[in-house]
């Protein structure tokens, strides 16, 4: 399913968003018309437009177009909201400043998901803050770590202190309290709603040195939720820490919204 501001897309109308690459989005889980972190969500498109277009987003009317995209559907899927402007030149960038809404879904993968094992590689995205749609670099080393044997990529900088992974943040538990590391990443939703309902959580530098002595390790995003890491490169960690069940059942327990 695809529609853009309201209606059923044409390739037309595409072009833009594949030939020049300049966008952002956001990818939601649906589950019977429920969100949890909706509004979370709303923000963030509404953030990163501000700043990659210098237009005010109109929350209100993104909702009408999520809701009319997936309206009748039930059960678990994933909406992504994809906000471009089909006008925008390459030459000009700043000729055209009028985005439009790109509504798609996909099916949702079963959870809780199977624990990965992740490989560090050097690398920074492009405005980490943002979720925008030039996924390249991400895409390439997820790539490169999957024909080295390993599931997906974890980023890291030049003294080796962690960032985030390819398409999710991490998060790592010492025995006592949950650390996101310090570093320039995005800031998903579902790392923002873990920090609001679970108590002794810092933010902290995390170094790979610093690894074997924590006790767990897992990634989070909208679509898989709390997912274990079971191996960093070669250090192994545990992929059945009670950690893992009980930031779940706290994020299973955060009432969604409705769209």
């Amino acid at each position: 399913m695809a529609e853009l501001n309201g209606a059923p897309v044409t390739s037309e109308a595409l072009q833009a968003l594949a030939l020049i690459n300049y966008g952002h989005f956001t990818s939601m889980r649906v589950q019977d018309q429920q969100v949890r972190g909706f509004s979370h969500h709303i923000d963030r498109l509404a953030n990163d437009c501000q700043l990659l277009f210098n237009v005010s987003l109109d929350r209100d009317r993104v909702r009408e177009f999520v809701r009319h995209a997936v309206k009748g559907e039930r059960g678990a899927f994933v909406v992504r909201v994809t906000i471009f402007d089909p006008a925008l030149e390459l030459g000009h960038p700043t000729s055209s400043a009028e985005p439009s809404v790109l509504i798609t879904t996909r099916p949702a993968m079963p959870l809780p998901p199977s624990p990965i094992r992740v490989q560090t590689v050097g690398y920074r995205r492009d405005l980490p803050e943002v979720k925008h749609v030039g996924l390249l670099g991400s895409i390439w080393h997820r790539r490169q770590v999957q024909m080295h044997g390993y599931d997906d990529a974890l980023f890291i900088d030049n003294a080796s202190f962690v960032s985030e992974g390819a398409t999710w943040n991490i998060g790592f538990f010492d025995g006592e309290r949950v650390i996101w590391p310090n570093a320039e990443v995005l800031p998903g939703v579902t790392m923002r709603l873990l920090n609001q309902v679970h108590d002794n959580t810092i933010t902290a530098p995390v170094n790979i040195r610093d690894v074997p002595v924590m006790q767990a390790a897992f990634a989070t995003n909208t679509t898989i939720g709390v997912r274990a890491i079971s191996a960093i490169d070669r250090i192994k960690l545990t992929d059945d820490h009670p950690i893992f069940e009980t930031l779940r059942k706290e994020y299973e327990e955060i009432p969604p919204e409705q769209l």
